[in-house]
């Protein structure tokens, strides 16, 4: 019994150690930290702003923070619901030829979102949202006569987006709802007039109070690779 009782001070006397694991690291990610100033524009306007239009070319963060962004007000339950859209304008197929239902087909266009949300809010609490309905995957094909309420609401390839397109997203937005609309007017897949551009064309020439940032060549953070490439292409018109 001495024994025993020894062997249970020393063991109430150690100091208690508190270990993070990985699943508390996937609960609670530190605040995201901009890389350039840009991108610090572009978190402020976010914290201040019912909308906001993000330019840039390719690999500057836009796609990243604004999933980033989504996920931290879903998990912190700040809103209610997330919504993803973007326009299907493929290079040789749309989505009716593809298996599924219309939320299956446009997954892959959204998985650059999706994939950043999942990686912030780790991949069980996603598929958990998913399944509950508080990420949703709204194809435009069924989006008109929704209304969006209480949500943070995400468009993005937007420069795919006919005006009469856009026209149709941006009146579907309701109370307590965020709206970013993301996109790279020069890339553009669209025959007629971009949606974008007349949005901004709208915003500038109206002085409408909606933020917009535009990243250019120098703000590129994914890799050295991505940067050169870009800019190549950009300095052939290409």
């Amino acid at each position: 019994m001495k024994r025993r009782r020894a062997r249970l001070e020393l063991v109430e006397d150690r100091p208690i150690r508190m270990h993070r694991t990985r699943f508390d690291e996937e609960r609670n990610p530190a605040p995201i930290q901009p890389l350039t100033d840009k991108q610090g524009q572009y978190l402020d306007a976010l914290a201040s702003s019912s909308q906001v239009i993000v330019l840039g070319p390719a690999g500057t963060g836009k796609t990243f923070i604004a999933g980033t962004r989504a996920a931290d007000l879903l998990r912190q339950r700040r809103i209610s619901k997330v919504v993803i859209t973007r326009p299907n304008v493929p290079s040789g197929r749309s989505l009716g030829f593809f298996p599924g239902t219309l939320e299956e087909k446009i997954a892959p266009w959204v998985a650059p979102l999706t994939e950043t949300m999942k990686e912030r809010m780790g991949a069980a609490a996603f598929d958990i949202a998913v399944k509950a309905g508080d990420i949703e995957v709204v194809p435009f094909e069924v989006m008109r006569g929704r209304t969006f309420k209480n949500c943070l609401v995400i468009l993005d390839e937007a420069q795919n987006t006919t005006t009469p397109e856009i026209k149709m997203f941006l009146t579907r937005i309701g109370d307590d709802c965020q709206v970013i609309i993301n996109g790279d007017v020069s890339q553009t897949d669209l025959r007629e007039t971009s949606g974008l551009r007349t949005v901004i064309h709208l915003v500038k020439s109206r002085m409408m109070a909606i933020p917009i940032v535009e990243f250019t060549l120098d703000d590129i953070v994914r890799s050295g690779i991505c940067a050169e490439w870009v800019k190549a292409f950009e300095e052939e018109r290409l």
